[in-house]
């Protein structure tokens, strides 16, 4: 049913808790922020760096954008090491490279730390290209990395794509590109969630992207 698969990162590929909190509380520590509540670290996971600083602890732009540098500034050098590898995702992804799906990365996360993650861990072969944001901000919401990322592909056939993510932006960035989407549960984002943002399927498991991908008939 769908031949161009993109894939956001961050609770749907990887399991990037602890990396991405790590770096939230390096970052908040700059601004005299230690009283760390683990719930609001866990929202990092996911939206861009710059909404989450502003919805979550009220910072103004310039406030975000210092606070995103903190951030990047510690994740280059040790949150992007502690990624895990979700569960029986890497089979998924080597039925759909049988089955001759085009894979693609579509996530918030700054492009080379992307590309150097799924290096590290061994995946970035299964990906035809790999879109991130820009680190100029020049590219940051989903919407745009989705965009972006369609333009590299040359994808004009939207009914042939899918997004596949675990929050409700991966959901709703795909409607503002046209495209349906597969919410997954195994990440960070609830049932709710995503139906509520309108995810045209929903896969509890890696393995059951493949049914949402390629139905039985």
């Amino acid at each position: 049913m769908y031949q161009n698969l993109l894939f956001d990162l961050d609770g749907t590929i990887i399991d990037s808790a602890q990396g991405i909190m790590a770096s939230a509380r390096h970052s908040l520590k700059q601004f005299g922020i230690e009283d760390y509540d683990n719930s609001k670290l866990l929202r990092f996971i996911g939206p861009p760096l710059h909404e989450s600083f502003e919805q979550i602890y009220g910072f103004s732009t310039e406030q975000s954008r210092m606070a995103v540098q903190y951030y990047r500034e510690h994740y280059k050098d040790i949150g992007i090491h502690l990624n895990v590898v979700y569960a029986g995702i890497e089979d998924v992804l080597r039925q759909l490279q049988a089955m001759q799906k085009r894979l693609v990365i579509a996530t918030c996360k700054p492009e080379p730390f992307a590309i150097r993650i799924l290096e590290n861990l061994g995946l970035a072969h299964y990906f035809d290209c790999i879109t991130g944001a820009a680190l100029d901000h020049t590219r940051r919401t989903k919407t745009e990395v989705i965009t972006c990322a369609l333009q590299r592909c040359a994808i004009t056939d939207h009914t042939a794509a899918v997004m596949i993510g675990d929050r409700s932006h991966d959901v709703l960035g795909a409607a503002a590109c046209g495209l349906p989407s597969i919410g997954v549960l195994y990440g960070y984002g609830s049932l709710a969630e995503l139906q509520n943002a309108g995810a045209t399927h929903i896969a509890p498991t890696p393995a059951e992207i493949l049914s949402c991908i390629a139905p039985t008939p």
